[in-house]
């Protein structure tokens, strides 16, 4: 303790100008005032974690006893995480020699409150804490601050901690490919290209297998866009590699596990993983695709609480990790785990989600919290990503996008064709996201693929949250302007959206009148388009306007996810289920021909001539 404190004795002072860092309030990590950080060492305090060696048996996510004590013990004291453990002034950039580095180069990767699980804390001095640590290819140490989060002062800092291989192949993440029997797969590890060569041994469940190359990616702190992404946030992203599992037999099972050969002529290797091609486009059988927004993280030993309301993010999870087995794919539209610039997060998140993510295939939209960043070329020049600009998203999952710069894309899953638009590009008309969603839309063979989905992040549709109704728009400005001519024309069955945290279905709809007055159960054509906001993952909740939305079938101010489940060419479940107990609280059916699909509605057909 005393070495570390010699190395910090002349750092008293830190970040004066991160204004990212408290751009967005709901980030746990930015309430922390890295800046007023002081050194305040005591010889009778002290932090103790054990075990220090984490993962012998293979395991990526662990716990960890933090003991502690404190000669002056507050009710604000906390205990920081920090990753790497040695986060002293020797390890900050040297970016101007004439003044003094910061005490803390970076914010901690999550942190706890010293009386969380100790009540009698302040009174005794004493306390211990029981935090979850995944392999995050670092090791890591706990250090007690006083004066609460505004003012903390370094009272003392843990031995470290470390897992056994913390480069090790972690959190797989499946996503389809550009065409319909081709799997990817990323991951994220500590090696590096001039380390080892990354890999996918896979096959047929029970029969041999092969070994498909991967490419590797990463990125600096050059990258980031500003703070607190190129500051406090920045967190080294380690590698992530991607392969392509190409000519898949459809709906068969595949095994497949990650693999490094280092250049020593070892092995490194993943658990066992699994996971079903996807069906024919345009094959009929049971179908079920999972849809949501904005579902974030959050910390199972209950650290970095995002003032209460991020419990639905673990209940969303579970939910989804319990019903797995009658759920084919995943989308996540937007607004993915909410780091807003502190990049530690982004493992946290793939941790998290990887019963899900490394068994079916998960694919996400770009939201506001990923991309948007002042003169990045985003369509919202706010403060959002906090210094990301898309660069995380694109980078740690795959797309089949031509472009994930530009992160629109189409993907064919049976009888589902799904355009996933961008909504931080400008998506009007005569842009070149336009011209993709037109293309996506048109070029569907609805005989095939009759289930015709478009998803967004923001709303382009129709919304009765509050703060759309106080600016009369009801949706995203200029949202409907553009699309609804081609939503009408190509007959799109559903547009989902996320960005307003709660749920909300609309009846079939064009031109704000409802097109068709059933509620639950649809025959024959729809003559509109049902739009659905679906952006209760886990995030704080939105209020509703009290103005009567005639269009409004149904409200929901809890969190909560979609199912769509096709059983047929013909048929159609829509199934809305709450996080907290996965029941359903609202649903529908669609039962039509393929004649329904082709029947003229309003503006949905070209006009004919005595000629023609």
């Amino acid at each position: 303790m005393r070495v570390f404190g010699a190395s910090l004795l002349a750092i008293l002072w830190a970040l004066a100008c991160i204004e990212g860092a408290i751009s967005h309030g709901d980030q746990p990590l930015a309430k922390i005032a890295i800046y007023n950080a002081k050194f305040a060492l005591h010889d009778q305090a002290y932090v103790k974690a054990s075990p220090t060696v984490l993962g012998s048996g293979g395991q990526t996510t662990e716990f960890v006893t933090v003991e502690f004590s404190s000669p002056s013990p507050s009710v604000d004291d906390w205990i920081g995480v920090f990753s790497p453990s040695n986060f002293s002034a020797s390890t900050c950039l040297p970016e101007d020699i004439r003044v003094t580095p910061p005490l803390l180069c970076s914010a901690p990767i999550k942190y706890q409150y010293a009386n969380y699980t100790s009540p009698n804390y302040k009174s005794t001095g004493k306390g211990s804490l029981k935090l979850q640590l995944i392999n995050q290819r670092s090791d890591f140490s706990f250090a007690l601050f006083s004066g609460g989060l505004v003012n903390p002062k370094l009272v003392a800092v843990s031995n470290s901690v470390a897992f056994a291989n913390p480069n090790a192949p972690v959190y797989p993440r499946l996503a389809q490919g550009k065409v319909w029997n081709e799997m990817t797969v990323t991951w994220t590890s500590g090696y590096g290209i001039n380390d080892a060569v990354p890999f996918i041994e896979w096959g047929l469940k029970g029969g041999d297998k092969v070994r498909s190359p991967a490419g590797t990616l990463t990125f600096d702190r050059r990258s980031m866009c500003g703070a607190p992404a190129s500051t406090v946030g920045w967190r080294d992203p380690g590698y992530i590699h991607t392969s392509f599992l190409k000519e898949l037999w459809p709906n068969l099972v595949y095994s497949y596990k990650l693999g490094h050969r280092l250049f020593n002529g070892t092995y490194i290797w993943s658990q066992q993983y699994q996971f079903r091609a996807s069906p024919y486009p345009g094959q009929n059988s049971l179908q079920r695709v999972v849809i949501f927004g904005d579902m974030g993280k959050d910390e199972a030993d209950g650290s970095n609480e995002y003032n209460q309301y991020q419990r639905g993010s673990l209940n969303t999870t579970k939910q989804l990790i319990e019903d797995l087995k009658n759920i084919d794919i995943v989308f996540h539209i937007g607004d993915i785990c909410y780091a807003n610039g502190y990049l530690s997060q982004w493992d946290q998140f793939t941790a998290q989600v990887e019963s899900i993510t490394s068994t079916v295939p998960y694919m996400i939209a770009s939201g506001n919290h990923e991309r948007d960043w002042p003169g990045t070329g985003s369509f919202y020049g706010n403060l959002d990503s906090g210094g990301e600009c898309g660069v995380l998203a694109e980078t740690m999952f795959y797309v089949p996008a031509e472009n994930r710069a530009k992160f629109w894309y189409s993907t064919d899953f049976g009888m589902f064709r799904f355009c996933i638009a961008d909504t931080e590009h400008d998506w009007r008309e005569g842009t070149e996201q336009y011209r993709f969603i037109e293309h996506c839309l048109a070029s569907v063979d609805r005989q095939k693929q009759p289930w015709l989905i478009f998803l967004a992040h923001r709303v382009l549709g129709y919304s009765s949250s509050s703060f759309y109704a106080e600016e009369g728009s009801f949706a995203e400005p200029m949202g409907r302007d553009d699309l609804q001519k081609l939503w009408q024309k190509y007959k799109v069955d559903i547009a989902m959206y996320g960005h307003v945290h709660n749920y909300e279905r609309t009846c079939p709809i064009y031109q704000n009148i409802c097109t068709n007055e059933e509620k639950h159960y649809y025959k024959g054509t729809l003559n509109g388009t049902i739009h659905v906001v679906a952006g209760g993952g886990r995030a704080s909740l939105a209020d509703f306007t009290t103005i009567n939305t005639k269009w409004s079938i149904f409200k929901d101010y809890d969190y909560g996810f979609v199912k769509l489940t096709a059983f047929d060419h013909s048929n159609l479940l829509f199934e809305y289920k709450k996080s907290r107990d996965g029941k359903v609280y609202d649903s529908f059916r669609i039962s039509r021909g393929y004649r329904d699909i082709l029947a003229c509605t309003v503006d949905s057909c070209p006009s004919s001539t005595l000629a023609s």
